[in-house]
């Protein structure tokens, strides 16, 4: 599993993007298994993921209404297969409004350029 670590706050809300290749829904879950064992992402407000398997849309929003279609808009337009991505938010304590997709997308971008 790739970890980009912290790499966007905003109000107190902190952003980390983490991602992996998987191959069935099987290994999505334990990917975010895995992430989980990590006691800061395990206590994370929101673990939003997406994932394109072999054509076929995954998402969890994680409470994050609509979050995790961002990520998986993100993939189809890259044409990325296979490959799980996560996006974790600890709140910060202020409600962000319509820039918590933004963040999520951001997040994503980064992800995505650096593979």
């Amino acid at each position: 599993m790739k970890q980009l670590g912290i790499i966007l706050s905003d109000r107190g809300s902190k952003y980390a993007v983490s991602g992996c290749a998987v191959t069935d829904r099987h290994s999505i879950y334990a990917a975010l298994k895995e992430l989980k064992r990590d006691k800061k992402y395990a206590k994370a407000t929101h673990n939003i993921w997406g994932a394109l398997l072999n054509g076929i849309p995954l998402k969890s929003d994680d409470g994050e209404s609509g979050a995790g279609m961002v990520i998986l808009r993100m993939l189809e337009r890259a044409k990325r297969q296979n490959e799980l991505i996560i996006v974790t938010r600890w709140y910060g304590g202020k409600h962000l409004g319509g820039d918590r997709f933004r963040h999520v997308q951001d997040a994503t971008r980064m992800y995505l350029e650096r593979e």
